[in-house]
């Protein structure tokens, strides 16, 4: 399975954010070529959800919501779980979307279990 460089691939989503009518920036740059990528999606009402990548069971890419489990949607909390994540690996990306309908952009399935 062929990746894209996480530079282009980040690319890509804000440019989906942007056309849809809603905001996004990079909050940490990781590494162009190979970092992971955390997705903030906050509502701005004090909320957000937190979508980490994963694999499934044959190998193709998924997401994770974080917020779905202990983590929770505070977004503080959310902000300091990003946080604590970036600090252990410098490589991960932390990509914050603004958006009142709290859609992520994301085109692969997400699992909330």
């Amino acid at each position: 399975m062929v990746e894209l460089k996480t530079e282009v691939w980040v690319s890509a989503l804000l440019r989906r954010v942007a056309v849809n009518g809603a905001f996004a920036a990079v909050a940490r740059k990781g590494d162009p070529d190979g970092g992971a990528v955390l997705v903030k999606v906050a509502t701005m009402d004090g909320r957000a959800r937190l979508y980490a990548p994963a694999r499934a069971g044959e190998g193709e890419r998924i997401w994770l919501d974080l917020s779905a489990g202990s983590l929770g949607d505070v977004e503080r909390d959310v902000d300091a779980y990003a946080r604590k994540r970036a600090d252990g690996d410098p490589d991960v990306w932390v990509v914050e979307i603004e958006d009142k309908h709290g859609r992520h952009f994301l085109m692969e399935p997400v699992d909330k279990s």
